[in-house]
Order: C-alpha cells, then sequence, then structure tokens
C-alpha cells in the first residue's frame, strides 16, 4: 500500500487526506494545530455569535473517524531534493511514497500590519478582534476600519468576502444593540473596484448595501501605512480609526523558499493542471500553497481547495493502479462559489463562472443556510453524514 504525506491540517489538507483514505491509501497528516479550524464561520467570533469551540474540529476525533496517522508538529523545512520533511520537533519524515503540500499561505508583508487584525489570520486574531469589539461597545463609541490587500504579482491571492461579512455582521450587532448611529465603519481597499470578481451587478448591489447601511468607502488609494490610530493612504490622507481590522493579500509559505520546489512570483508552488508539482511526480500542491492559474477573476477558495484534494487522490490512485480512467484537471473545476453572511438580515449567494456572475439576495434565510452549513461541515468533516455539498 502507498503511504501518503500530507502537510497541513486544514480544509484542504483535511479534505485531500479523507480522499486519499477512500482510495485505500496509507495516510499521515501533519498539522501544527491540534483541530481544523473552520475559517468561513468563525466572522460570528467578533460578534460573540459563535464561540472559539464552535468552530474547530479536534483532530484526533478526525484521525480516529478516518484512520489516518496524526502528527502535531510544526514543518520547519521541505527538502525536496531528498524526498524529506523536517519538523519543528526535530522529527524527519521520509517513509512516505507521495507529498501532499496544503500549509495554506502566509501574509503579505506590509508597513505597519501589526497595527491591524485580520478575521483571515491565525485563530488568535478573531479572539482579539471580539475583545476590541467588547471594549469600543463598553466605551460607547468607536472609529472601526475594515479592508482587505491585494497582491499584484499573483491575483488569485486575495481574501475579500470574509471581510465584507464581519463587517455586515458588525453592523448588524451594533444596529441591535442600539448604538450603531455611536459607530463610525469605514470599508477601504487599494483597488478601484474591491469585489468585482463577482461582476458589476454585484459591485452595484454593494455599492447599495454600504449606502443603506450608512458604511463609508475608500477605495482606490494604496496604503502607504498602517498606525495604531488608523491608515495612512499613498496621497497623505489618513483614515483614523480605533480598530483595523484588515486582510492582506496572501503569501507563499516561508517554508516553500529553500524547498526546491517551483514557485511563482508569490511565492506559491507551481503545479500541472492535475495538482502534481512540476518536475516532481512525488508531490502534490493544493490550495493556497499552488499557484493557481485561470481566468482573471480566479480566488483561492476553501471548496476549490477540497476539489483539489480529491482530484490529487483520483490521480494518484490513477498512478499507482489503484483505478482506471484519464488524470483529472482542477482547472475545470474553478469557479466563485460562496454564501456572504449579512447577520440575521441574511446574506447574498455568490457564483462566478465563465458563463455567470451573480450576487442572490437571501433575506433572513441566508444567514440560518450558513449556520446550517457550518453543522454540516462537522458532522460530514468526522464521518457522520455523506458529502453534499
Amino acid at each position: 500500500m502507498a503511504k501518503v504525506l500530507v502537510l497541513g491540517g486544514g480544509i484542504g489538507g483535511t479534505e485531500a487526506a479523507i480522499a486519499l483514505r477512500k482510495e485505500g491509501f496509507e495516510v499521515s497528516l501533519v498539522s501544527d494545530k491540534p483541530y481544523l479550524y473552520i475559517y468561513p464561520i468563525s466572522i460570528w467570533i467578533p460578534t460573540g455569535e459563535a464561540k472559539f469551540e464552535d468552530v474547530i474540529i479536534p483532530l484526533d476525533k478526525f484521525a480516529r473517524r478516518w484512520g489516518v496517522n496524526l502528527i502535531i508538529d510544526r514543518v520547519e523545512k521541505i527538502d525536496a531534493q531528498n524526498k524529506k520533511v523536517h519538523l519543528k520537533s526535530g522529527k524527519v519524515l521520509e517513509d512516505f511514497d507521495y507529498l501532499v503540500v496544503a500549509l495554506g499561505q502566509t501574509k503579505r508583508k506590509e508597513k505597519g500590519l501589526e497595527n491591524t487584525l485580520s478575521i483571515c489570520g491565525s485563530p488568535e486574531e478573531a479572539l482579539k478582534i471580539r475583545d476590541r469589539l467588547v471594549e469600543l461597545i463598553a466605551k460607547g463609541e468607536g472609529k472601526i476600519a475594515f479592508g482587505f490587500g491585494g497582491n499584484p504579482k499573483d491575483k488569485t491571492a486575495v481574501r475579500g468576502r470574509p471581510v465584507f461579512e464581519v463587517l455586515f455582521n458588525v453592523d448588524y450587532h451594533l444596529s441591535r444593540l442600539g448604538i450603531r448611529d455611536r459607530f463610525e465603519l469605514t470599508f477601504f481597499a487599494p483597488m478601484p473596484k474591491p469585489g468585482e470578481r463577482l461582476g458589476e451587478k454585484a459591485l452595484k448591489m454593494l455599492d447599495q448595501m454600504f449606502q443603506k447601511y450608512g458604511i463609508k468607502k475608500i477605495t482606490g488609494k494604496k496604503i502607504k501605512e498602517f498606525k495604531e490610530n488608523g491608515v495612512l493612504f499613498e496621497d497623505d490622507t489618513f483614515l483614523e480609526s480605533d480598530l483595523i481590522i484588515y486582510t492582506p493579500a496572501g503569501w507563499g509559505n516561508p517554508v516553500f523558499a529553500d524547498s526546491g520546489f517551483p514557485l511563482n512570483e508569490a511565492g506559491f508552488i507551481k503545479i500541472e493542471e492535475t495538482c502534481q508539482v512540476v518536475g516532481y511526480e512525488w508531490a502534490y500542491a493544493i490550495g493556497d500553497s499552488a499557484a493557481i492559474e485561470g481566468p482573471p477573476w480566479t480566488a483561492k477558495q476553501g471548496h476549490l481547495a477540497e476539489v483539489m484534494g480529491h482530484i490529487t487522490a483520483h490521480n494518484i490512485a490513477v498512478k499507482e493502479g489503484k483505478k482506471s480512467g484519464e488524470l483529472k484537471s482542477y482547472k475545470e473545476h474553478i469557479n466563485i462559489l460562496c454564501l456572504m453572511d449579512m447577520g440575521w438580515r441574511g446574506g447574498g449567494f455568490a457564483y462566478r463562472s465563465d458563463k455567470r456572475a451573480m450576487l442572490i439576495p437571501i433575506p433572513v434565510l441566508g444567514h440560518i443556510m450558513k449556520k446550517a452549513w457550518g453543522v454540516y461541515y462537522k458532522l460530514y468533516k468526522l464521518g457522520k453524514i455523506p458529502k453534499i455539498i
């Protein structure tokens, strides 16, 4: 039985592990955390609608259910030339036939980034956003800035939806408390049309929502520096803020830099359509770790990472002669698919492909649907119900 080593216990890595086990492979999973953090539903931590324990899945339970060898440790180095993986504990992993890299990405460096908090960063950052918001609510007033950045070297490495979701959830939370009029909420982004990946109709709808809820907008201005009390733009205008919730564009994990794997300009691992690392028949990269190629609106998303995990498992099985058929490509599955939550006001179903771009409002029910998805996701990952989404 071929042995597969999966690096990363996130959305893509765990899905790859499930798919590989279903194909009959022996799987070892390395994660630097003892839990899977479910980013899509962590958006409710800042407003207190969800607790930390509500958005995690213990990996020991996951591993037992799927028969995966779990290793809680941090990957320190990947040595592609010698086919070895070095861990923080000092352990060296080399007893594997295939490697699947799903270590995610890191933040693109920006001046003063330490003065911001990201909903897409470490789990601890979501808790810090919650605590800072509680402080401002106790104070009774405040200015909060919400934004996300771009990466000219890899335009797929952008996280916009979670920022919009936290913004609208915070707006609703403050309104529910009856103190929204005492807070100034501002959205900012360096690109002229943030959210344009979803199409012009979606952009107009976002603008309408900003106007409806009294949210200010600053776009098309590059960010010069983040300071403790606000955001300084390239034209030296300053956005004063008590709390900056900002998600920078992604950058390749530092571990990739001296791995020997081919990288693009932003430090992501170059792959074939089959998810195989270019030049390495035994190595695959999926999700945020990979240099994804597609239409201009292509974005790294969790559902694509999961699809890539299944494609990788299928392609390895074909290579090993465990199943017949052709090798599959991730490119035919590229699309943008998400349910953008706005609190109990509802949400919006967003979809983008080569043929269609839409954002459909779903009042009230949209929020319930996302809540239901969170329940489904945890049950599925623990093997209690089949995959339906």
